[in-house]
């Protein structure tokens, strides 16, 4: 069933607009896209913001992890989904290696993407390790997604992709650094697999809209990556994902039928030739 928008629901997503959703207590609905095609499905559907994640590595590339991803391919996958996109918010993520060294280099990086992708906003993981990056982004005119918890840019110093924050001291930390996030100017806040009481806490303290992933019910938004949710990819299943179809199944039942109707000389039939 297709989601209607009204007019005002149909408006353009910005940066002062979810910030009204939070107010409003309007939850927001994220989805990650890589592509024209899917970019103008999930847009005419209603998601409120479309993120450009570095996630592109492990769908659209078949890495085992978000690192290999550069800045360029980014670039590449946030300009076709842009061109797709009438109403959502575009966010896109700044990959690894393009702003943890050098904060002059991430803003850098940050204003190639911006004018390149033609974006609303970029994403980068972490917080006061990055503080001058984020900063320097900000003052640029750049509107700033921050993003903690379960980072996966830095799964090699987690050794694993387990829930983050579940002692105390890290809780706390992570408590402070949603704070500084906010305080440095971000816009919003993605929190991703953390206790959900931890979660609900950080959106009643923050005045930015949180986006949770394995976070919980409590905060102002959720986000998905799109083949996940659209179950194809059958090997990723973890307790907070939520499959909304089997196309891993529907899209191979209609090649595997398309295969036969060519071996066979069923297709094209006569209607279908000139």
């Amino acid at each position: 069933m297709s989601t209607q928008l009204n007019s005002a629901e149909n408006r353009k997503v910005t940066t002062k607009r979810l910030k009204e959703m939070k107010e409003q207590k309007e939850k927001i609905a994220m989805i990650t896209a890589y592509d024209y095609t899917m970019a103008t499905l999930v847009d005419a559907a209603g998601v409120d913001v479309i993120l450009v994640g570095d996630s592109a590595s492990n769908v659209m590339q078949g890495n085992k992890t978000t690192l290999p991803v550069t800045t360029e391919e980014m670039i590449v996958y946030a300009k076709s989904v842009v061109r797709a996109t009438k109403r959502a918010f575009v966010v896109v993520d700044m990959p690894f290696g393009s702003y943890q060294s050098n904060p002059y280099h991430a803003v850098d990086n940050a204003i190639k993407i911006m004018k390149e992708t033609g974006a609303d906003a970029v994403k980068l993981e972490g917080a006061q390790a990055i503080g001058e990056a984020l900063r320097l982004i900000i003052t640029a005119g750049i509107p700033v997604v921050g993003h903690l918890g379960l980072t996966p840019q830095s799964i090699n110093q987690f050794g694993s992709y387990g829930v983050r924050a579940k002692e105390e001291a890290e809780a706390a930390q992570l408590i402070k650094d949603a704070h500084f996030l906010e305080e440095t100017g971000c816009c919003a806040l993605v929190l991703e697999k953390i206790p959900a009481g931890l979660a609900t806490r950080i959106t009643s303290e923050l005045n930015i809209p949180t986006i949770g992933i394995g976070a919980g019910a409590g905060t102002d938004g959720q986000v998905l990556v799109l083949q996940d949710m659209l179950g194809m990819n059958t090997l990723f299943k973890p307790k907070f994902l939520r499959q909304y179809a089997n196309l891993a199944e529907e899209i191979g039942n209609a090649v595997s039928h398309y295969v036969s109707d060519v071996k066979n000389v069923s297709f094209p039939s006569a209607e279908e030739s000139y």
